[in-house]
């Protein structure tokens, strides 16, 4: 049985549930509770609310990532992606916009913003040391693997 994933809406509201739209998505889905269209200037960040808290299973996080087809169509974004709730998190989820697009984009109540996947957390002890084992690649920098 999978864990369970608990959710309170914080207001009233309309909007169904987060949901799986097939059989085999990986993330649910996150909807706009918003009271009107909003229109995101090229370039212009928003904190949209999505009417719900949620209780994650400890061992747990929530990773809230943009939908791809917005992205590629209007370039709608998010300011931190992934963005992370933690298991202890009983606040209301929202969601970090950003227009990348050359266009205003618009967000009208009950759109389809970005998607939660729920997934394990591996914690581990932090442990101070003179020095690390060796690798091939050393400390090269980002993208330089020594070829």
């Amino acid at each position: 049985m999978p864990p369970a994933l608990k959710i309170r809406r914080v207001r009233k509201s309309s909007l169904p549930l987060p949901s799986y739209q097939t059989a085999h998505a990986a993330g649910l889905d996150l909807m706009a509770d918003l009271e009107a269209r909003i229109e995101m200037a090229p370039g212009e960040r928003r904190s949209i609310a999505t009417g719900i808290a949620i209780e994650i299973p400890e061992g747990f996080e929530g990773q809230v990532r943009p939908r791809s087809g917005r992205a590629l169509t209007e370039g709608l974004g998010m300011i931190n992606s992934p963005g992370t709730i933690d298991a202890d998190y009983r606040g209301e989820v929202k969601v970090l916009l950003v227009n990348l697009g050359q266009r205003p984009v618009q967000i009208n109540p009950g759109d389809r913003i970005a998607q939660l996947i729920i997934a394990p957390v591996a914690r581990v002890e932090v442990v101070e040391v003179e020095e690390l084992a060796t690798t091939p690649r050393g400390s090269g920098g980002f993208g330089h693997t020594g070829r």
